[in-house]
């Protein structure tokens, strides 16, 4: 797979095109920049398959480099010094991504995660997700992957989520559940900015939902597919919080 680095530090290009060159062999490295402005120009030039982004660079960013392309045809894996805002919008989309300093086993792992996306033709939606969610502020959505596949599906519709071990159920208002490889916690950092609130080790709810809550010691909550959700004691004002005028 033909390969650019993108990212304005010097020496961070240096030592991930050598990490590539003794751990990853599969990838063939075309070019090299360190601004959008020459990122754009080797991708024009080089027509790559996969793009090692960095996020924060000089006179923009990671994001404004993918926003300019009218068309993407590559993946892209973001590499990135550790920032909470960008995680959680990369973990949204399902996007590959990479902390600074890299880490050569994860280094591989995406780059073997590449390689089965173009196998199975799923690749590029991961950067056109973000862009979108990007674009569109009210309506964001999430990609869920799935045995099959993937789902991508508007957060605005979920009404809970239930974690079980490693994986996580969703629940919507009008559809199927589906069931997740992935745990609560990881879902939680994730649609927390999104208002969703942890109301039990089990339970993830998007109070938008809510119908009812019943006294108890926690209490109970009713959402609006008739389902009642224990409230754990040490939860309970969080979720009382959300509601106050």
């Amino acid at each position: 797979m033909k390969a650019v680095i993108i990212d304005d530090e010097k020496d961070s290009r240096e030592i991930l095109a050598n990490y590539l060159k003794k751990y990853c062999p599969e990838i063939t490295l075309c070019g090299f920049g360190e601004s959008v402005a020459t990122g754009l120009e080797q991708i024009q030039k080089h027509n790559p398959d996969v793009v090692f982004l960095d996020i924060e660079m000089p006179y923009g960013n990671g994001f404004d480099l993918l926003d300019s392309l009218t068309e993407i045809t590559f993946e892209t894996i973001f590499v990135t010094a550790f920032d909470s805002y960008a995680i959680r919008a990369l973990n949204q989309s399902a996007a590959y991504y990479l902390l600074k300093p890299i880490d050569i086993d994860e280094l591989v792992k995406a780059v073997e995660k590449i390689k089965l996306e173009r196998t199975e033709k799923n690749y590029l939606q991961h950067a056109r997700l973000l862009l979108e969610n990007k674009r569109n502020s009210t309506h964001q959505k999430i990609m869920l992957p799935t045995l099959e596949g993937f789902e991508i599906v508007n957060i605005n519709l979920i009404l809970y989520c239930e974690g079980a071990d490693n994986f996580t159920k969703f629940h919507f208002e009008n559809s199927s559940p589906l069931l997740i490889c992935r745990t609560l916690k990881y879902f939680e950092d994730i649609l927390k900015e999104h208002r969703f609130v942890r109301i039990h080790r089990s339970y993830l709810i998007n109070p938008d939902f809510v119908v009812r809550y019943s006294k108890g010691k926690g209490g109970f909550v009713t959402m609006k597919n008739n389902q009642e959700l224990e409230i754990s004691v040490n939860k309970k004002q969080e979720f009382l919080n959300l509601f106050e005028s």
